[in-house]
C-alpha cells in the first residue's frame, strides 16, 4: 500500500471510472485527474481533518494558519501542542471541543497508541479502528484522511455531503442518497471509489 497515489496510479483509476460511468466522461474532460496531494505528516493531516470540521475551505484556511501560527516550527507536531494550553489554542479560532480533540490527538502520538508508520502501512479497516478512538475524529474526519493523506483509492466517504449531493445530481435522483444506495450506485467505480467521489465534489462546485 503506498501512502499516496502515485501517477500511474491515479492515471488508472481515471480510466477505469470513465469505462465504468461513461456519463463522467464530460466531467473528467473538463476537469482532468484528480492532484497527487502533498505528503504531510498523519499528525498534520489529521489536526487539518479536526479543524476543518463543519468549516468551509477558506474559513479553515485561516484557522489553520493561526493554530499553525501558535507553535515553534514550520509544522505541527504532538509535543508542541500538548505544550500549548488550551486556551491559548482558542485564540486561534478553534472552538473548545476542537482544541480539546487537539490535544487529544497529539496524546495519542506522543504515547505511541498512533505510530505514522503503522497508520500509513495499515489496511483501510484497521485505520478506522485505530483512530476511531480519538475525541473528535469520527467517520467522515476518517475518510478524508484515507483519501487526501493515504492515497487510499478506494473510499466512499458516504457521511460527505458534497458526495451526496454530487450522486443525486450524477444519477438524477429526486434526493439524496442514501449508504446503501451510494455503495450500491457507486459499485461500477471499484476499486477506484476515491477518484469517482472526487468527481461528485466537483460536479457540486459547478452546479454552485
Amino acid at each position: 500500500m503506498s501512502p499516496a497515489p502515485d501517477a500511474a496510479t491515479r492515471a488508472a483509476g481515471v480510466a477505469h471510472v470513465a469505462a465504468a460511468d461513461p456519463r463522467l466522461g464530460p466531467l473528467i474532460a473538463r476537469h482532468g485527474a484528480p492532484p497527487v496531494r502533498r505528503r504531510r505528516h498523519p499528525f498534520e493531516s489529521l489536526a487539518r481533518a479536526i479543524i476543518s470540521q463543519q468549516l468551509g475551505t477558506a474559513a479553515a484556511a485561516t484557522i489553520w494558519g493561526r493554530f499553525v501560527a501558535l507553535l515553534p516550527g514550520a509544522a505541527p507536531r504532538p509535543a508542541a501542542v500538548l505544550a500549548t494550553p488550551v486556551a491559548r489554542l482558542r485564540t486561534a479560532g478553534v472552538s473548545g471541543a476542537k482544541a480539546a480533540a487537539l490535544h487529544d490527538l497529539a496524546a495519542h502520538f506522543d504515547d505511541g497508541r498512533l505510530r505514522p508508520r503503522r497508520l500509513l502501512a495499515a489496511g483501510d479497516d484497521d485505520v478506522r479502528a485505530a483512530l476511531l478512538p480519538v475525541r473528535g475524529i469520527g467517520p467522515w474526519s476518517i475518510d478524508m484522511f484515507l483519501i487526501f493523506a493515504l492515497g487510499r483509492p478506494d473510499i466512499l466517504p458516504v457521511g460527505d455531503l458534497g458526495v451526496r449531493r454530487g450522486m443525486q445530481r450524477h444519477f438524477r435522483l429526486r434526493g439524496l442518497p442514501d449508504e446503501a444506495r451510494m455503495t450500491r450506485l457507486a459499485a461500477p467505480w471499484r476499486p477506484f471509489r476515491s477518484v469517482g467521489a472526487w468527481y461528485m465534489w466537483r460536479l457540486v462546485e459547478e452546479g454552485g
